[in-house]
């Protein structure tokens, strides 16, 4: 067995060869590692921000991985980018890892024609699912902004959504995806307090759900958005989701209610959120990312008083990505061992 291995200044190689050794076990197998060369952080970001925009083909690999990568069995990354040639070039390769949450740098589709699993971790599942019940409460509450305004002397008590804030008890929590983050906040949401966890996600079946004892109701996307108090979106961003929340499912939303988008900015249309918030025909919103990052000075959305604000943010916290390459080892052999996974993203695609 032969796995190819390649990290960056975030990841390093070590790390993923640690996983790879721990992949192969007891099986006779090499490792190959190969560095993604970034020289600073700032340069990995702006790379990386590149791939998420632009796609697998938007930054180049490295001419070493395509020489290693005709006799591999197995391909390890964390966001050097997997286009289709590569793939092409790997005329063994069995199963692609990444150890990280989206799959913008991977070309899933040219993998899936191949038969060959794509296998992702979601290693900032626990610290994102609590960021998405803060800014829950940041936004409901105006914790944000009235933070801001006692920093600038203004003792401020009057806010866009004084007169109908209440607490979480007197309010239904909507999701847009059950995913695994999606389930997280799920969890976390009924332990607060709130009075109903509805969810739309077209791949999770309610008895899977009463099964494991989730207190969640799968509803119609409609529905969803017409019940709900508290939306929060929890999808991956594929050219099948890309603006699907737009216009006609804001248009469904109280007008006391609240958006939260942690996930994704281009599964949500821009144009309709700000709309909708300028307009106040909802409640207000809360978001971590955003269709341009950092967000220009003349942004429409920074005049928005009724929209909390943090800087994509929501994974940061210090021990997800040591610990992302050993996570992505034990999802792969979870996976080989059942032959399922939520963290296979092609699986149903796979024969």
């Amino acid at each position: 067995m032969k796995i190819v291995v390649i990290g960056d200044i975030v990841v390093p190689c070590e790390l993923l060869v640690e996983a790879a050794h721990t992949i192969a076990g007891e099986k006779e197998h090499t490792v190959k590692a190969i560095e993604w060369p970034c020289e600073t952080r700032q340069e990995f970001q702006r790379r990386s921000q590149n791939l998420e925009k632009n796609g697998p083909t938007a930054e180049k690999v490295p001419d070493e991985v395509y020489q290693e990568i005709v006799d591999a069995d197995i391909l390890l990354t964390h966001f050097c980018p997997v286009p289709e040639d590569l793939i092409a070039a790997g005329k063994q390769l069995s199963l692609i890892g990444t150890c990280r949450g989206g799959m913008e740098h991977v070309d899933v589709a040219a993998a899936t024609a191949r038969n060959i699993p794509v296998v992702h971790c979601i290693r900032n599942a626990e610290c994102t699912s609590d960021f998405a019940i803060g800014l829950m409460f940041a936004e409901t509450r105006n914790i944000a902004r009235s933070h801001a305004a006692i920093k600038q002397g203004n003792w401020r008590k009057d806010y866009v959504n004084s007169g109908y804030t209440t607490s979480m008890c007197e309010m239904t929590l909507g999701l847009v995806g059950l995913g695994h983050i999606g389930k997280l906040v799920a969890k976390k949401g009924l332990g607060v307090g709130m009075k109903r966890v509805l969810a739309y996600d077209p791949f999770v079946k309610q008895e899977t759900l009463d099964a494991a004892g989730l207190a969640v109701t799968l509803v119609s996307q409609e529905e969803l958005f017409r019940q709900s108090d508290i939306v929060s979106l929890h999808l991956r961003l594929t050219p099948e989701t890309k603006n699907c929340i737009g216009r006609e499912q804001l248009s469904w939303m109280k007008p006391t209610a609240y958006l939260i988008n942690t996930s994704r900015a281009g599964v949500l249309d821009r144009e309709a959120l700000i709309d909708a918030l300028e307009n106040k025909r909802i409640g207000g919103a809360a978001i971590d990312v955003f269709w341009e990052e950092p967000v220009p000075a003349d942004d429409a959305l920074l005049k928005l008083d009724n929209l909390t604000m943090t800087p994509h943010t929501a994974g940061n916290v210090v021990d997800a990505l040591p610990k992302s390459p050993l996570l992505l080892a034990k999802v792969i052999l979870e996976y080989w061992q059942t032959g399922k996974s939520d963290m296979v993203v092609n699986l149903r695609q796979l024969h």
